[in-house]
């Protein structure tokens, strides 16, 4: 939370300091205090010009954080320091220590607890990244530690962007949209406001995009993106989703780590498992927190996770694309070409059984066959057929199974 510590430090010391000063230390072992500028010799701390580190929040402007510093402050007729450096302890992560410094007595005393409270209240309300799409940066060198908070600025996904069957799109808005919705409703009915989602089906049929599509039309709600890689950082994405809160936390890929109990690799992957069940079983019923987990295999799921409420209270299938369906992925991802209803019929025939990103793909191509034959924006049924043969035939079975193409052909 250093960009929003920052903030309120700027509004606290630095709107009328007495005199500022930035830090350099030479060996960067402890955490700086206020006690250790009064060192002498070899080791001493000196002043400098400031140093600022740009914290991306996923504004148009990064929040420029003080790496260290001192405030000698007046705040009426007492004087105080204020000493901002990185709190060091071996084996954990880095972190922000704000010393005061105050003569002794109780309007010392007062001062230094409006203050802190001041920054306590704008950690609490995490103005920077709250209702914004998060994930957490690792370490390269994978320790299981967190370099900080990345913000991602997905596309923004409307309604009609989102081609999955009717039913599909009726659960998802019962069991998200208007369940967000009817909240308050039934907090002050007694009634439970965490909810679990698992998003199931075969690869390339458009899970993530609905992903996004929610992240997009939740208003206010923070999104955490955790990847199956990113699974020994739960307790911190979860810490970030009360803070955050109300905020859904996607977990995509699920069954890398929650696969049945019987059919797990060792001790490591059942104790991710382990930590996955117990925040989810750990949320209050009062927590705004919503759970979106995706599977390929869902048959592979351990039980634990599926066959009891309260961790996951609705499965919803996002098949291979209807007849109807591919025809609105036809269009849509068709853009700017020219498509006859002719060739629209042609490709929704020829496509059964493929996946949305298996068209997506078909259409990229066979605009591509048409620039090279010189037409560019019409398209004509030989390049359609083309387009597919390069990626059902020519390719052979494996590349008809990367591209997401039917089992049994077309």
């Amino acid at each position: 939370m250093r960009a929003d510590v920052q903030v309120a430090l700027d509004k606290l010391f630095s709107t009328s300091p007495v005199r500022f000063f930035g830090l350099y230390e030479q060996h960067r072992y402890e955490t700086l205090t206020y006690a250790a500028l009064t060192q002498e010799g070899q080791y001493a701390v000196t002043i400098s010009a400031a140093q600022y580190q740009d914290v991306d929040i996923g504004e148009s402007e990064a929040i420029k954080c003080l790496s260290n510093g001192l405030w000698l402050n007046r705040d009426g007729d007492l004087h105080y320091a204020v000493v901002l450096s990185f709190h060091r302890e071996y084996g954990r992560e880095a972190g922000i220590c704000v010393e005061i410094a105050v003569p002794a007595g109780e309007d010392g005393v007062a001062l230094v607890d409006r203050c802190f409270s001041q920054l306590e209240a704008a950690i609490n309300a995490a103005r920077s990244y709250r209702g914004k799409v998060l994930s957490l940066e690792t370490e390269g060198d994978y320790q299981g530690r967190s370099k900080g908070v990345m913000v991602h600025r997905l596309p923004q996904v409307q309604r009609d962007a989102i081609i999955l069957p009717e039913q599909t799109l009726k659960l998802l808005d019962r069991n998200v949209i208007r369940f967000i919705e009817s909240r308050e409703a039934l907090r002050r009915l007694g009634q439970s406001t965490r909810k679990g989602i698992l998003l199931y089906g075969p690869p390339g049929t458009g899970k993530t995009h609905t992903i996004r599509y929610l992240a997009a039309n939740l208003p206010g709600h923070t999104t955490l993106i955790i990847t199956a890689g990113q699974m020994g950082l739960l307790p911190q994405y979860m810490t970030l989703a009360r803070l955050l809160q109300p905020a859904t936390v996607v977990i995509e890929d699920v069954d890398l780590i929650a696969r049945d109990r019987e059919n797990m690799g060792g001790p490591c992957e059942e104790s991710l498992l382990n930590t996955l069940l117990n925040e989810m079983d750990g949320l209050k019923d009062n927590a705004d927190i919503l759970f979106v987990l995706t599977t390929n295999r869902p048959e592979q799921l351990e039980g634990a996770l599926t066959g009891r409420p309260g961790r996951i209270d609705q499965a919803i299938e996002v098949p291979l694309p209807d007849d109807d369906c591919r025809e609105k992925l036809v269009r849509l991802y068709g853009g700017g070409l020219r498509l006859s209803d002719m060739i629209v019929d042609e490709a929704v025939a020829r496509t059964k059984g493929v996946s949305a990103a298996f068209i997506k793909e078909l259409m990229r191509r066979t605009a591509q066959t048409s620039i090279m034959r010189g037409e560019g924006e019409i398209v004509t049924s030989k390049d359609l057929a083309e387009a597919l043969d390069d990626m059902l035939f020519t390719g052979g079975r494996l590349n008809v199974r990367l591209l997401g193409g039917a089992n049994d052909g077309p």
